[in-house]
Parts: C-alpha cells; sequence; structure tokens
C-alpha cells in the first residue's frame, strides 16, 4: 500500500511574487507538490501562468518541493519541444519535475487560440503517440518515430537527466487504460464531453464511477499511483454539511449520503477526514490528493496527520 502524499494546485496565483510565497508556505508546510494548470483563457479556472516558466522558478526557490503540471493539453506543444523543456526543468530542479499531461479538453480555449477541436478519438490518439515520443526522449534515447500524426528521426534530448514521472489526467475508458499502461501517476478526473466541457453529472462523482475507473486503470496490472483533485469541508456536523452541499449541487438533502460517499470529497473533522482518506485508500488506492492553493492551511492538519 502506497503511502499519502498531498499536493498544491497553484490556481489562485497571478503574479511572481504570489507564486514564490505559495512554494514555499507548500514546502513549509509539508505538501509534496506544487502544480500549474496549462491555460491560456481566464474561465473555468482564472488567469495562470506559465507552467514551464513558473515551474523554473519554484525550483530554484525551494529545496525539498516537487513541481508539476496539472496538466499540460498535448496539442499546445510538440512534444519534441515539450521533451527539451521537461529535461532541462527536471535538470535544473535536481530532478523533482512531474510532467503531466493530457488530451485537451477546454472548446473555447482551442477556438479562440485558433486551433483545431479534433474528435476526442483524434486528440486521444495525437496523445498516444505523443507519449511514445515523450518516453523515448525523456529515457535518454535515440528516437526514431513515424505514426499519424508524428514522425522524429535519429534525435535525442539535452540535458541528460532523470526521467521525470509520468502524470496522465483521464477521465475515459480509453484514456483510464492509456494511462495505466504508460504513466507513473494517473490523475483520475470526470469524464470531458464531446462539446468542449467536463461532465457535472451526479454519476461522475458515485463511488461506483471511482471503483469502474480505477479497475480501467489497474488492467495492466503495473502499480500505478492514483490521484485525485480533492475537495474538503471541516466541520464539526458531518451530516448537515452533507446535506448543504447536495442542496447546492440541485440534488436535495436526501442525497447527503451520497455525498458523504463521494470518493472526490470529504467533509467532517480532521480525524474523521483522515479516517475517511484511509478508508478510500484502501477502497480505491486513491493515495496523491490535490488540493487548491486557497485550502492548502486549512488542509494542512490532515495532511500532517497523514503522513
Amino acid at each position: 500500500m502506497r503511502e499519502f502524499r498531498f499536493g498544491v494546485v497553484a490556481e489562485s496565483v497571478r503574479d511572481g511574487a504570489r507564486l514564490i510565497e505559495t512554494a514555499k508556505e507548500a514546502e513549509r508546510l509539508g505538501y509534496s507538490t506544487l502544480l500549474i494548470r496549462d491555460h491560456f483563457v481566464t474561465e473555468p479556472f482564472g488567469d495562470q501562468l506559465s507552467p514551464m516558466l513558473a515551474l523554473t522558478a519554484v525550483a530554484a526557490a525551494t529545496t525539498r518541493l516537487r513541481v508539476g503540471t496539472l496538466v499540460l493539453s498535448n496539442d499546445y506543444r510538440h512534444p519534441v519541444l515539450l521533451a527539451k523543456e521537461a529535461a532541462t526543468l527536471q535538470h535544473l530542479s535536481g530532478g523533482r519535475f512531474e510532467l503531466g499531461i493530457g488530451a485537451g479538453w477546454l472548446l473555447d480555449e482551442y477556438e479562440r487560440a485558433g486551433l483545431p477541436f479534433d474528435p476526442a478519438g483524434t486528440r486521444v490518439s495525437r496523445l498516444s503517440e505523443s507519449l511514445s515520443v515523450l518516453d523515448g526522449l525523456l529515457s535518454g534515447e535515440k528516437v526514431t518515430y513515424s505514426g499519424t500524426h508524428y514522425r522524429v528521426r535519429d534525435l535525442s534530448v539535452f540535458p541528460p537527466a532523470p526521467r521525470p514521472p509520468l502524470l496522465v489526467g483521464a477521465g475515459g475508458k480509453r484514456m483510464l487504460r492509456l494511462a495505466g499502461r504508460v504513466a507513473e501517476v494517473v490523475g483520475i478526473l470526470p469524464i470531458a464531453l464531446p462539446g468542449g466541457s467536463i461532465s457535472d453529472a451526479m454519476s461522475e462523482r458515485s463511488a461506483e464511477t471511482m471503483a469502474r475507473k480505477v479497475g480501467w486503470v489497474r488492467e495492466s496490472g503495473r502499480d500505478v499511483e492514483l490521484s485525485q483533485i480533492l475537495s474538503f469541508e471541516l466541520t464539526d456536523d458531518h451530516r448537515a454539511a452533507a446535506e448543504r452541499t447536495a442542496r447546492s449541487r440541485g440534488w436535495g438533502a436526501s442525497a447527503a449520503d451520497f455525498v458523504l460517499d463521494m470518493p472526490s470529497r470529504v467533509i467532517g473533522s480532521v480525524t474523521r477526514i483522515a479516517d475517511e482518506l484511509h478508508r478510500r485508500r484502501d477502497r480505491y488506492g486513491l493515495t496523491y490528493h490535490v488540493i487548491s492553493d486557497r485550502d492548502m492551511h486549512a488542509f494542512a492538519p490532515v495532511a500532517a496527520a497523514l503522513r
């Protein structure tokens, strides 16, 4: 059974000073990783710094904190360019970089940037090829590759560095199976919809859906670390808090038990939340939880209790 670790996604950071302050505080509080999203439109997460450049600054300002992307859209960078940047960041950080990548999903972003938003199957196929190129280049190989989407001939990348762990963010069956075959970490997400958004369906948050998704990841038989973005509420009355959450989602107060069983949300005291995350580790294998930087102080006692 893997040990727990906890990451902070710096989604409220808008400038360099706040970035470094947040990173140093995350390191002081004992978090494993500082992560940055990959978007160039404001909605739905707010304005974001460019992840690879920002993480280089974080690595220079910290000593133990790992840095990672959550997650890069494969369609925004050619895998050779990304391999060069990843190898450089892995070198400059002293081996503290985690490369998170996904197929891309936000239609508004593609359209406003003038990028073709291909069908999901095409985007996933392109990611699969990209991962093959990335794996070879970041493993120090001289790569020749000829696929439908990428062609590379007799190429290696500098500087040589230990291959960074790959995190693949995935929500659908094909993506989760791909992630289980190639990644060291799988970030389990709600499914992306064909129209270019993330599903808000109640079923995507259920215990049964999480178990099914974990099963798809595990089909490969590899020992993969499982991650998710975690929301939480510290309270002495978990039942009342669950009823409020259910009503706010439009599900009705009677869905409180469903909310309390949602794998991506925990409610209660520090002790109750810690116990619940232990149960979810036993049930699903989830051990790497990522929270918003807005909540890192509030969640710190839970993380400390589980480390």
